[in-house]
């Protein structure tokens, strides 16, 4: 067993953890506030090139190395094709067709294909606590759709896509670790929204400028979040966390994000929430301690002689 499966979650990254969780969760009803007044393909374009704009300069005013390494190019082009224009396209089309919280959730099943996938391509080990922390975080999605799925059945092309982007997700988290690129996190998360979004730049400037009109208020203060918090920000802190953590451990610690999507899509909506929702929220907790706490330590609680009470 690796040095990072004892420990768990690294704490010196755990901060990036609560942060990306945040800033992803309430990026579900911003996604569908934006799309009211964009159309789909500009919208995310817009949000990949803001968001690459932002990661070169950082790269650049930090003095990173920019340019991949010879020999590099077809692997960080297989990663963006999954781990970007796949995930977008389905995302953008799919929450289209649903609300944000059901569409959060349908993606989040994503640590199920990780690790599942992490296991098959790159021989990690298949834990008792990531099977654990698998089954209590599927368990949690499951009862956040329990009254959702009645629109789930009559919405088949969203669920289907949003399932799509959840597998594609999964897949180039995986490809990640299988096949590194030798880069600064910053400038290789910026490769990938810059070349990844090439197929939806092309989509909008055919199919969509006739569609595009100035945005109220609303809509264009949630493009902004997008562009800032879920892309420079949150693309960033996803990276890093999942090339820096095996793929079984990156994969359950976002599932507290769809039960934040679900949360802050009542704020917006005004939705009261259910004991399912209280009860996903518990069950998620339980999961991502089979990931966050290192092995043993609650063994080690128990054990302590009851003379070294603290």
């Amino acid at each position: 067993m690796s040095a990072q499966e004892r420990q768990g979650f690294p704490t010196s990254i755990l901060w990036l953890l609560v942060a990306l969780t945040l800033g992803w969760g309430f990026n579900w009803p911003m996604i569908k506030l934006a799309l009211t007044q964009m159309p789909a393909l500009s919208f995310r374009s817009a949000c990949l090139l803001g968001g690459a704009t932002g990661l070169f300069a950082i790269a650049a005013r930090a003095g990173l190395r920019l340019r991949p390494p010879r020999g590099q190019w077809g692997r960080l082009l297989l990663i963006t094709l999954f781990n970007i224009t796949v995930w977008n396209i389905c995302v953008v089309y799919g929450i289209s067709y649903m609300a944000s919280g059901r569409a959060a959730i349908l993606a989040y099943t994503m640590p199920l294909w990780g690790v599942l996938l992490s296991a098959w391509l790159l021989k990690e080990r298949l834990t008792a606590r990531r099977m654990l922390g698998v089954v209590l975080g599927m368990g949690a999605m499951l009862l956040l759709l329990s009254n959702e799925l009645q629109a789930v059945q009559a919405a088949p092309k969203g669920t289907l896509l949003m399932l799509g982007a959840a597998l594609s997700w999964a897949f180039g988290t995986v490809m990640m670790r299988r096949f590194p690129v030798s880069l600064p996190v910053t400038s290789f998360t910026a490769w990938q929204l810059l070349l990844g979004g090439i197929p939806l730049y092309a989509g909008a400037l055919a199919f969509e400028l006739d569609s595009l009109r100035p945005l109220a208020t609303a809509p264009a203060l949630a493009v902004a979040y997008n562009i800032l918090v879920s892309f420079v920000f949150g693309q960033w802190a996803w990276i890093k966390i999942a090339t820096t953590v095996p793929v079984g451990v990156s994969s359950l610690s976002t599932l507290m994000t769809p039960v934040v999507g679900v949360f802050s899509g009542m704020l917006v909506l005004s939705e009261v929430p259910r004991w399912q929702d209280f009860a996903a929220l518990g069950l998620v907790l339980l999961a991502l301690a089979t990931v966050l706490l290192p092995p043993g330590s609650m063994r080690a609680r128990f054990k302590r002689p009851p003379g070294r009470r603290q």
